[in-house]
């Protein structure tokens, strides 16, 4: 891969989680400020995990097999900068959550399309596609830093504002066109049968007959429930505590990734597949305990050191659980499992969260004021719980397992 592709696909992921960086941070804190209720927040983020079950259907059955990835890019990424653009100045519930699940049915399947198209260019992905991925979460964090350094300068209060939304759409809008200059990228099945089954992974089912892997996958899922209430809740919850920059400093968790993500490979060779999967689950329930302990005063340390956490959070779990189905799975149904497993963290997982979220905060939500102790502790247990289980019941051979720790 040329310096020339390889600029061209880092601005590409830049631009990709630059625009989900710059509306779903801010979504809950903004829809908190035009009355939504907590379940109708859940809502609003649950179209996001709709959104995450429709992509591989989509790409699956339409995408890769008829259009060159790189054109229905450009084309979801400008009906979807459009969409969320009139979305930002929409006022009434059900009109907004429409549009977000509109918007979310065009924005998701761009995530597997550019990686599709980033693949496509590489001979040894292993080594080049996570610094191609790296940019991603960079356009993440400046997304944030631009919302909290210069839109909060000049606007009052712009988290709870649908400016982010505008900057997003706008930034979205560009990614299109610039879609159209990326290289081209084929349809890969282009002559290949593909049922509904083969886009969502359903041929995966055969890996679990492990019971290793079935209850990795059962795990992965229970999981990703407690997760939604970060991302639909914490930046209305820092908001509410008083913090300053609350956008720039969510960003540290972004930061804390890519560290994690360095790291990654020692801590492998000392803890394996196992133990990297039981501190990246029991990471979760150490963050909602800071959160719900915390405040921003003489604990402070506690919300920042919550939000550091991300890296371990993120990395330990969902990248090693990528490692682990990538060498559990043949060759030849690899892909298909690592979207089975997509679809049951980013989708069913997260889907059920999101409901379970909303209804949680409602329940702890009195006269306007919410009780976030007892908000972040219910995900907290709910983590925890899952912790356990999993590291009773998963077990995997000591020789095997050492032999997928990566180098």
């Amino acid at each position: 891969m040329d310096s020339k592709i390889y600029t061209k696909l880092s601005i590409m992921m830049f631009l990709q989680l630059f625009v989900w960086g710059a509306w779903f941070v801010t979504l809950g804190s903004y829809l908190s400020k035009i009355g939504f209720s907590g379940s109708e927040i859940g809502t609003a983020y649950l179209t996001n995990n709709i959104g995450a079950i429709i992509a591989p259907l989509f790409v699956g059955l339409v995408a890769d097999r008829y259009f060159a990835a790189e054109k229905v890019m450009a084309v979801l990424h400008i009906i979807g900068g459009v969409v969320l653009y009139y979305i930002s100045d929409l006022t009434t519930t059900s009109a907004i959550i429409t549009g977000l699940l509109i918007y979310n049915a065009c924005y998701m399947p761009t995530i597997a399309l550019s990686n599709a198209v980033s693949f496509y260019q590489m001979d040894r992905p292993d080594e080049q596609f996570p610094k191609i991925r790296v940019w991603g979460t960079l356009g993440w964090i400046v997304a944030g830093l631009l919302i909290t350094f210069v839109l909060a300068t000049k606007i009052e209060n712009v988290e709870a504002t649908s400016i982010p939304m505008k900057m997003a759409a706008i930034a979205s809008l560009i990614l299109g066109l610039y879609s159209l200059s990326l290289p081209t990228t084929p349809p890969q099945n282009k002559d290949k049968k593909i049922t509904v089954g083969d886009a969502l992974g359903f041929e995966t089912f055969a890996l679990l007959k492990d019971k290793s892997f079935a209850i990795f996958a059962l795990c992965s899922l229970l999981i990703s429930i407690p997760l939604a209430f970060y991302y639909a809740f914490a930046n209305l919850f820092l908001n509410e505590l008083g913090m300053q920059g609350v956008v720039a400093k969510m960003s540290l968790g972004q930061v804390s990734e890519v560290a994690f993500m360095v790291l990654m490979p020692f801590f492998f060779r000392r803890l394996g597949v196992k133990w990297m999967l039981f501190v990246g689950m029991f990471a979760w329930v150490v963050r909602y305990a800071l959160f719900a302990t915390g405040d921003m005063d003489s604990l402070s340390w506690m919300i920042y050191a919550g939000i550091i956490l991300h890296g371990v959070c993120y990395d330990f779990f969902f990248v090693t659980g990528q490692v682990y189905v990538d060498k559990k799975a043949d060759k030849k149904i690899r892909s298909s499992a690592q979207g089975f497993i997509s679809l049951l963290t980013y989708g069913v997982g997260l889907a059920i969260g999101s409901s379970l979220s909303g209804r949680v905060v409602d329940a702890f939500s009195h006269d306007g004021i919410r009780d976030w102790s007892s908000i972040w502790m219910t995900p907290a247990v709910i983590a925890g719980v899952v912790a356990l289980l999993f590291l009773l019941t998963f077990k995997e051979n000591s020789d095997k397992e050492n032999s997928e720790k990566p180098a």
